[in-house]
């Protein structure tokens, strides 16, 4: 998408001051729902974070861009839902031209290097986090939380992420001081789940329309 279609505030980083406590939240949300708006209001809570950093991604290199809604309108949903005033909705990653977690990541804590940020997935992307460019080396940026989905509560037993760094596994009870342990670190965190899916609203809309 041209990047003159997104308002430029979107396309900077969030502010953030140092010592700040930030969870990156990063997805296509094609579209965004409120079983997102779920994760991101559990992140908050259980990690005591300061901010959340939605971002909205150009587009995942794991999956078809076919059905890729327009990153406008998928930031405009994303604002929509987001209500907490510490949530931040941003696509900086379109500005920077990554598409990639691992060279986000890189470029956030290379930005940002006085303030202490957490990397946030739902527990369904653990079947696969393994697949992500570089998977190893974002264990080893920034800590990691994983926060309970429908139907993968049990991810972490089986995920080779989690069986490779089972190590450096965090209680779920010391979510709120996972910001201090040095990456590589993570924990599961459970908790209310949704069963809304991206994918089976998107479904249901194409349904609708051949109706």
């Amino acid at each position: 998408m041209p990047i003159e279609n997104v308002d430029r505030h979107y396309l900077r980083m969030p502010h953030s001051e140092r010592g700040m406590v930030v969870g990156l939240f990063g997805g296509s949300f094609n579209p965004p729902h409120q079983g997102h708006a779920l994760v991101a209001e559990i992140a908050l809570k259980r990690l005591g974070l300061d901010q959340l950093w939605w971002m909205v991604t150009p587009g995942n290199p794991l999956k078809s861009r076919n059905q890729l809604a327009p990153l406008a309108e998928r930031i405009a949903e994303s604002e929509r839902i987001a209500a907490d005033p510490r949530i931040k909705v941003t696509a900086f990653e379109q500005a920077l031209g990554v598409s990639y977690t691992a060279n986000t990541l890189a470029r956030v804590k290379a930005r940002n290097p006085h303030v202490h940020f957490i990397w946030i997935m739902g527990a369904d992307s653990l079947q696969t986090f393994h697949k992500w460019q570089k998977w190893q080396e974002i264990a080893r940026t920034f800590p990691i939380a994983v926060i309970d989905r429908p139907g993968a509560t049990l991810s972490y037993l089986s995920s080779k992420m989690t069986r490779t760094f089972d190590f450096a596994r965090v209680d779920e009870d010391d979510a709120r001081v996972l910001w201090k342990k040095p990456a590589p670190a993570w924990t599961f965190i459970h908790g209310p789940r949704s069963g809304l899916s991206s994918t089976a609203i998107r479904n249901g809309a194409s349904h609708d329309r051949a109706e």
